[in-house]
C-alpha cells in the first residue's frame, strides 16, 4: 500500500523524497494545532518545507490558515508539491455552511484546492447524510481532492464509507505509544481508509517512556524519532506539530529510524493509556 519515492540522501539527511507516501499522500506531514502567533507560525511552516516536509495539516478551528497559506507562498516549495489538509470545524457541519466555509478556508489559505478536507469531529451541526453529501459536492466542484474525517468512532466511519460517493480516504485521530487505537487501525484497514496520528508524541509524554528510551538508545535516536517511526511502520501517517526548528528537524530524523520486530514488540506491550485530547462532545463520551 505504500508508495516508496526512489531518491539520494546526502550524508544520512533525510530529503522530502524520503517520505513514503499512502495514495499521494506523505506520511511524515506538519501539524499546526496551537501555533497562534502569526510570525511564528509563518516561521514554523516556513522552516518545515525548507527542510522538506510536504504534508501539512490545518483546521479551520486552529486560525491559522491563513499563515498556512502565507509561508507556503513565501516559500520555496510550490503549492503542487505540498499536500495540504485542512477540517470543516463542528459549527459549521450543516450543509450550506460546509461549503460556505470550505471556500473561506480555500481564500484563506490562497489556493483554489485543498488535497484533503476533513470533518473534524463528529459532532454539533454534523448529520452524517447532509453533512457528507456536502463534502461529495466540493469533491465535485474541485474544491477538494479527497475527503477524510477525525476522530469518529469505527461505526462512525462505517456509516461515513456507505454514505459517500467519492471514498473516505482519511481518518485522522490521536494515536502514540501510550494510545494505539488497534481498533481504529482495524476499522481503517477494513474500510480501505489511511489513518493519520495527531499528537503522535502524546504532547511530549512519550518521551519520558522507559520502553521508548531504550528502543530510542539502541539506534541512537531520540524518543520522538523513535514513535514516529513506530506509527509510520504500523501503516499510520504521523502529524507532530512543532514550534521550533530543533523540534521540527529532530522528527524529520525519524525518516532514517528503522525498527526491528523487537522494537516494535517492545513499543506495543507499554501497559499504559493515556488520552490526550478528550473534550466532552467527543463521540467516545
Amino acid at each position: 500500500m505504500t508508495d516508496e519515492i526512489e531518491v539520494t540522501t546526502v550524508e544520512g539527511v533525510p530529503t522530502a523524497g524520503d517520505v513514503p507516501t499512502l495514495g499521494g499522500m506523505p506520511m511524515l506531514g506538519y501539524g499546526t494545532w496551537k501555533l497562534e502567533d502569526p510570525a511564528a507560525c509563518v516561521d514554523a511552516v516556513e522552516t518545515a518545507l525548507e527542510m522538506g516536509y510536504r504534508h501539512v495539516d490545518t483546521a479551520q478551528a486552529y486560525g491559522n490558515e491563513s499563515e498556512v497559506g502565507d509561508a507556503i507562498a513565501n516559500s520555496h516549495v510550490d503549492r503542487e508539491e505540498v499536500f495540504l489538509a485542512t477540517k470543516v470545524w463542528i459549527d459549521n457541519l450543516a450543509g450550506e455552511d460546509v461549503v460556505e466555509t470550505a471556500y473561506d478556508s480555500l481564500e484563506k489559505l490562497g489556493t483554489d484546492h485543498v488535497d484533503l478536507l476533513y470533518v473534524h469531529w463528529p459532532s454539533r451541526s454534523y448529520d452524517a447524510a447532509e453533512t457528507l453529501a456536502a463534502f461529495d459536492d466540493l469533491v465535485d466542484e474541485g474544491v477538494t481532492d479527497r475527503i477524510g474525517v477525525s476522530n469518529f468512532e469505527p461505526d462512525q466511519l462505517a456509516e461515513a464509507c456507505e454514505l459517500t460517493d467519492a471514498p473516505i480516504f482519511a481518518h485522522q485521530f490521536e494515536c502514540h505509544p501510550l494510545l494505539p487505537q488497534q481498533h481504529l487501525l482495524d476499522a481503517c484497514e477494513e474500510h480501505d481508509v489511511h489513518p493519520v496520528a495527531y499528537s503522535p508524541l502524546a504532547r511530549g509524554s512519550v518521551l519520558d517512556v522507559p520502553e521508548v528510551a531504550d528502543v530510542a538508545a539502541k539506534h541512537e535516536a531520540t524518543p520522538a524519532q523513535v514513535s514516529l517511526a513506530w506509527l509510520r511502520q504500523r501503516g499510520v501517517t504521523a502529524i507532530p506539530k512543532a514550534a521550533s526548528e530543533g523540534h521540527i528537524r529532530d522528527n524529520w530524523g525519524s525518516l532514517a529510524v528503522r525498527l526491528d520486530d523487537d522494537d516494535m514488540a517492545k513499543l506495543s506491550s507499554i501497559d499504559r493509556t493515556e488520552r490526550q485530547v478528550d473534550p466532552g462532545f467527543a463521540p467516545w463520551n
